[in-house]
């Protein structure tokens, strides 16, 4: 394919991402980093090297070989880490800081809301909420949730 913005790109027996440039050069321990990981996680990603300078683009995941697009997708799900909340179980307080109980598509856990200024709101009903230690949980639409966990959640919106 003669319009892909690398010659290669794969994972070393080190486990490192390892891209061989246009010009046929190697590059490894390169990161890949996307443009819009919540709104559009599909359009735009930067492949980074290890001084911090892009060494390519790539416009569209879904356009690229199917090889290298599952080498991509695996490497930035290991670096980013977005549960998401699918059940409001509990609320200790409705004051802030509060700790919650949910249920996510990794399990039930605990975490504490700092502030309500930790949950934003994104377009079409979904929401970013971000844990005091910096975790961020997704919740895809919240109308969606089951009765109790929109009645709890409506206290902290």
């Amino acid at each position: 394919m003669s319009d892909l913005p690398f010659r290669d790109l794969a994972v070393d027996a080190h486990g490192k991402l390892v891209l061989t440039d246009l010009d046929g050069a190697t590059h490894a321990g390169v990161t890949p980093v996307r443009a819009h990981p919540i709104s559009a996680p599909d359009e735009g990603v930067s492949l980074i090297g290890v001084h911090g300078h892009e060494l390519a683009w790539v416009p569209r995941l879904s356009a690229l070989p199917d090889a290298f697009r599952r080498v991509l997708e695996a490497e930035l799900a290991a670096r980013e880490f977005h549960p998401v909340l699918q059940r409001l179980i509990s609320v200790n307080t409705f004051a802030t800081p509060s700790t919650w109980r949910i249920q996510t598509d990794r399990g039930e856990v605990d975490f504490v809301l700092k502030s309500e200024e930790d949950i934003r709101r994104l377009e079409e009903g979904r929401l970013l909420i971000t844990s005091t230690h910096g975790v961020q949980l997704q919740v895809p639409d919240r109308w969606a949730l089951d009765k109790a966990s929109k009645r709890l959640l409506e206290r902290f919106l």
